[in-house]
């Protein structure tokens, strides 16, 4: 065995680790409480002040974004892997049930309107996120009870949900000094919550709330069975399409860039967005528009309408049904999830698009010939953890070509700036403990022209961590001494897919792996989404918005000129 970099010394997250999955064997559920200690003392870098009386509002919020609202009156959780998997185990027919969601994570959750939540997991890197997410959420949950629960500030309470449930200035302020929380603390909670804010504070106030989890038994092979009942789904959706008989581009991005940017509908209805913007938009939406139509600003013109579309959807009730025939006009199908994957995929027939509506930044020379190409694009809305590395070896299985694999993700930046772009030729997996080395697609080049706030930086070396809370400072510095500066889910899962694609045997153990001589383009791109040398500095603290597109648009119109450029090639 070859050691590529110095383990981290960190014992206390390999405790938590065992901790929780020696636990999580019982046929029994597990209470939260019992991981607490454990949870404290990995001194995680998005729990600064887990094992300090004072409130982490940052790891508080961060967890509330991933966790469905029925968290609150939730008191057991309980995982499977299918729904035969909770209908073996006593819960039967959960999809029945209310189905729920977080803004922050895809999960496939259903809740059963008391207090049992059933939630799908797609791999153990779902295990590794919700444990730690519910753990936090507790430790906190149980310090805001700890101050709001004093019949004076319940009181308060009561009469701010009579009166529309937003405090006022006046109101906060009292709440703040009473319950002895900080101001922009509660402020950062109201501009979650809105008018549920006195009443969720309410709930928190008057009931101390302990959660419980089960595991149900489940083995490799369930999410195996799980991840081929995903890809027959996309199969049975599209009947017309012989995956094994067309040459394809795999994706893995979000669900609106690629679509937005080959479609141009927004493009398209611009005077409907302008009329929208003017009528109906807030004083800084209608700013930025009048300074990009007038150059004050750089801002580019294209992601600011498909920043806008979104809004305008919200209050257009056939807007969506319309972009979506727009978008099967022009070749583009969607085939939601079902079951297990919480995963939405995009097949792209690439002889259908329109070179002439798609956005301008994407009109490669030769882009008249893609009329004659037989080829797909795959764009799936990018998995959690490990489930990458299953959903890739399954496509893998069903088709007959591959010509480039492409993956878009967000990552923690320790050396640049929220909204930056890293390029890796270099992916330490902390699941297989494998160093890949490889020869990524893509130069800053290709990027920073279409990056208009942040930094592109290639020859990066990047590290896969199997989940978002398990990484502290001292993790973090081991691997930032050897270079390491970007921090992420999903590349090392992807390469070791990739291994297996392009070599006989299964993926290795921690070893070197040279994978330069893959015969189609890797393409790897992370945007920077969070900051954790920065205390206390990550999406939980705050919103990346209308900036966040920036380097979202930017890495997708990368991918998509490398597709579209070779794929040109491929027809001459």
């Amino acid at each position: 065995m070859i050691r590529t970099v110095p383990t981290s010394g960190n014992e206390e997250i390999k405790l938590y680790l065992r901790t929780y999955y020696s636990l999580l064997r019982s046929t029994r559920e597990v209470q939260i409480k019992t991981l607490i200690e454990a949870h404290k003392r990995i001194n995680s870098a998005l729990h600064l002040h887990a094992d300090k009386p004072k409130l982490d509002i940052a790891a508080f919020t961060y967890a509330i974004l991933r966790l469905p609202t029925c968290i609150e009156h939730t008191r057991l959780v309980v995982m499977g892997q299918s729904e035969t998997v909770f209908a073996q185990h006593g819960y039967a027919n959960v999809e029945s049930w209310a189905q729920v969601s977080a803004p922050g994570r895809r999960r496939r959750s259903f809740f059963d309107g008391k207090n049992t939540l059933a939630v799908y997991i797609a791999s153990r890197s779902d295990i590794d996120d919700l444990v730690p997410l519910l753990t936090a959420y507790q430790i906190e949950r149980r310090k805001l009870y700890n101050r709001l629960n004093q019949p004076k500030i319940i009181a308060d309470l009561e009469e701010l949900c009579d009166k529309g449930g937003i405090p006022d200035k006046e109101a906060l302020k009292k709440l703040a000094k009473n319950a002895d929380i900080a101001i922009k603390d509660l402020r950062r909670l109201v501009t979650l919550w809105q008018e549920k804010t006195a009443e969720r504070l309410l709930i928190i106030a008057r009931d101390k709330h302990e959660l419980a989890l089960r595991s149900l038994a489940g083995s490799l092979a369930d999410y195996k069975r799980a991840t081929r009942r995903w890809w027959r789904n996309i199969e049975r959706n599209l009947p017309d399409i012989a995956f094994d008989e067309r040459p394809i581009y795999f994706v893995s991005s979000n669900t609106h860039t690629l679509a937005n940017l080959l479609s141009g509908y927004a493009l398209h209805i611009e005077p409907a967005l302008e009329d929208f913007i003017n009528a109906r938009g807030s004083d800084l939406l209608r700013q930025e528009y009048r300074d990009i139509l007038e150059q004050n600003v750089p801002s580019s013109h294209e992601n600011f309408l498909y920043y806008t579309l979104k809004k305008y959807e919200a209050e257009h009730d056939n807007s969506r049904e319309a972009r979506l025939a727009h978008e099967r006009s022009v070749g583009i199908a969607r085939i939601p999830s079902a079951h297990a994957f919480d995963i939405e995929m995009q097949v792209v027939a690439i002889n259908h698009l329109n070179a002439h509506g798609m956005d301008g930044r994407l009109r490669v020379p030769g882009v008249e010939k893609l009329s004659r190409s037989n080829a797909l694009i795959l764009n799936i809305d990018y998995p959690l953890g490990m489930a990458a590395y299953q959903v890739l070896t399954e496509i893998a299985r069903n088709i007959a070509e591959m010509r480039g694999i492409y993956i878009m993700g967000k990552a923690a930046t320790l050396n640049g700036r929220i909204g930056d772009v890293a390029i890796p030729n270099v992916v330490h997996d902390e699941h297989s403990l494998n160093t890949y080395l490889f020869n990524n697609c893509f130069k800053a080049d290709d990027v920073a022209p279409w990056l208009v706030y942040g930094t592109v930086m290639d020859n990066q070396k990047a590290i896969t961590v199997p989940g978002t809370f398990l990484q502290n400072e001292g993790y973090m510095s081991v691997f930032y001494q050897e270079g390491y500066t970007d921090m992420e889910m999903e590349a090392g899962p992807y390469l070791s897919g990739i291994y297996e694609m392009v070599r006989p045997t299964r993926h290795p153990y921690n070893e070197l792996v040279n994978l330069y001589q893959a015969p189609f383009p890797v393409g790897i791109l992370h945007y920077a989404s969070d900051t954790p040398f920065s205390k206390g500095t990550n999406l939980g603290a705050q919103n990346l918005s209308y900036f966040g597109m920036d380097p979202t648009y930017a890495t997708m119109i990368a991918i998509l000129r490398s597709i579209l450029t070779a794929e040109v090639e491929a027809i001459s």
